[in-house]
């Protein structure tokens, strides 16, 4: 017994080392389970951070984008009208710019009902409005998608090939009728050529570039320095919002005039049309430079000034 008892006794004082074993490998299991289970939380954390978009009062935003492009359309629409039926009036020989532009702006003063409600007027505010709100909604989508403030717009090339997009299909539509309208009364309305849409297209680009993309980029570089107190009263910004559209019609305007005389004149030979678009071209670009200055410059800052106000007011 007493045997039996000592060789008990010293079974039972020999350490169980497998099952202590057993045991930390389960533990360092169930660790490595929780640091994996941990990293993989943290990845998707950072995967859904990633995702938030900015949804905030994205209604009233959208809203917003509509009321501030109405807005600009409405105000720049009437000086637009004016002028360039006087541009097409004059090419086409139907009417003086003079006396063509003295006729629109009676209308308008005497009886503003049947020019608003005109087709002319209705042309010009959906082609500005209309691009305007694409940029507007472009801007608004970006912040969305990319969880920024809502004031925040964009300059790159999804905002360029948009905004062409629209203005382009707007404005090759708006110039189709325009050119049918305030043709010469001794030619019948035809379709416009494609040589005069392809000019249209070209010159329309150029004009959105120097109105959407071109003033963030010139801002910082305009000499603002020199005129101290206009620098007080003009942002660089509102600044080279009215001088690079009105600079890029140095170049747009030719294009402008060869689009009219291909409808005008559709068998003139080059040289005649050359020197149609040098004779025309010095008062048609000053014509041109002050029909863009509403258009995108004010316009432009106009857009700008409410959807800020709004959109800040919705942040």
């Amino acid at each position: 017994m007493g045997e039996q008892h000592g060789a008990n006794c010293g079974v039972a004082k020999v350490p169980d080392r497998g099952g202590q074993g057993v045991a930390m490998s389960g533990r360092l299991t169930s660790q490595l389970g929780e640091e994996s289970r941990r990293e993989k939380g943290v990845a998707e954390s950072r995967y859904s951070h990633g995702r938030t978009w900015n949804t905030k009062n994205l209604g009233l935003r959208s809203l917003s984008d509509v009321v501030a492009a109405a807005t600009a359309g409405v105000l720049v629409a009437p000086v637009v009208t004016t002028i360039d039926k006087a541009i097409i009036e004059n090419t086409s020989g139907r009417n003086t710019m003079r006396e063509s532009i003295r006729s629109s702006l009676q209308t308008l003063l005497l009886r503003p009902h049947h020019f608003l409600s005109s087709r002319p007027f209705r042309l010009i505010f959906t082609l500005y409005s209309g691009t305007y709100l694409t940029a507007n909604w472009l801007d608004t989508a970006s912040s969305t998608l990319h969880s920024t403030p809502a004031p925040t717009t964009t300059h790159g090339a999804p905002k360029f090939l948009a905004t062409s997009a629209a203005n382009l299909s707007l404005c090759l539509y708006k110039d189709a009728q325009f050119t049918q309208l305030f043709a010469s009364l001794h030619s019948a309305p035809r379709p416009v050529p494609l040589p005069s849409f392809a000019l249209f297209s070209l010159r329309d680009c150029l004009t959105i570039f120097a109105s959407f993309n071109l003033p963030p980029l010139i801002a910082p570089h305009l000499p603002m320095h020199l005129a101290p107190a206009l620098e007080e009263r003009v942002s660089r910004t509102s600044m080279a919002q009215f001088l690079a559209p009105a600079g890029i019609q140095v170049f747009s305007t030719p294009l402008h005039l060869l689009g009219l005389d291909h409808y005008n004149r559709p068998h003139a030979s080059w040289r005649e049309r050359l020197g149609k678009v040098g004779k025309e071209w010095g008062v048609s670009c000053l014509a041109r430079m002050c029909r863009i200055v509403p258009a995108f410059g004010v316009g432009g800052v106009v857009n700008s000034g409410v959807r800020r106000h709004w959109m800040e007011k919705w942040e």
